[in-house]
């Protein structure tokens, strides 16, 4: 079965500015989407969500009416939209401000202006979501596999399972921070740890080190996925033992590559 393009995709942009709206409509067609809808207010966003659905929400930061985290708290709060992807575009570059972005697992954050190649990238990620791939590992049965997710966001933890379990994983265990995660490690039979760094009680780093000392849990790769991942705190980060970091928000491929790497040298 062949796999499905941008031109499949139906979007909604959300962009008060009716000249931005039209120069990232125009970006959009260039990457062969056919199916755009443009709104310019959060009222006339929900109303178009909830009546057609649309594949992905790619929105400003900021709406006469409200705001991106307002909508992006909406379509999440809803059963039937939950796991929308849903894409960023802002001149904004405060990392708190863009925080509840990237811990509710939005597909992409792109700056304005955005260049083709993040487009593209973003578009690619969406797709990944949509279309589901199994990873091929040579060292493991995919059906088989056993990871942990450690992450204090809830929204952050539903993107990483479905992404994993996009890639074909059905045996994830979930933790709310470090702590929690050393306490089912005693009890919980795993292949591999993906883990936030910035998290209460235990951090990343903090676990790693933990299952680097454990004569039991040693041998297990782990995978850091964090907003601070480019930081300069975090350079030196795999002396603590983990083996690769991914950034948030991450493409699916991406996290896809680092899963081939880490479980077929393990």
């Amino acid at each position: 079965m062949s796999r499905i393009s941008t031109d499949d995709l139906h979007i909604l942009l959300v962009e008060p500015s009716p000249m931005q709206r039209k120069i990232i409509m125009h970006q959009l067609e260039d990457e062969h989407v056919l199916a755009i809808d443009a709104v310019g207010t959060h009222a006339e966003a929900v109303e178009l969500i909830e009546r057609l659905h649309p594949d992905l929400i790619i929105s400003a930061l900021h709406y006469p009416d409200g705001s991106a985290d307002q909508l992006l708290q909406y379509v999440r709060s809803r059963p039937a939209l939950s796991d929308t992807p849903f894409m960023l575009i802002s001149s904004e570059n405060r990392r708190e401000q863009l925080e509840i972005f990237k811990q509710s697992g939005v597909v992409a954050i792109l700056p304005k202006p955005f260049t083709r190649v993040q487009l593209g990238a973003a578009l690619n990620a969406t797709l990944d979501l949509l279309d589901p791939q199994d990873l091929d590992l040579e060292m493991f049965d995919v059906d088989s596999l056993r990871v942990m997710v450690v992450d204090d966001s809830r929204m952050a933890r539903r993107h990483i399972l479905r992404v994993l379990e996009n890639l074909g994983i059905r045996h994830i265990v979930e933790a709310g921070d470090g702590r929690e995660a050393i306490e089912k490690l005693q009890r919980e039979v795993v292949d591999l740890v993906v883990t936030d760094y910035n998290m209460p009680e235990v951090n990343g780093a903090e676990l790693a080190d933990f299952i680097r000392h454990s004569e039991m849990h040693a041998h297990l790769p782990i995978l850091m996925v964090t907003s601070e991942a480019q930081d300069a705190h975090l350079r030196n980060i795999s002396q603590s033992g983990v083996d690769a970091l991914a950034d948030k928000p991450f493409e699916p491929d991406t996290v896809k590559q680092l899963l081939v790497r880490l479980l077929d040298r393990h």
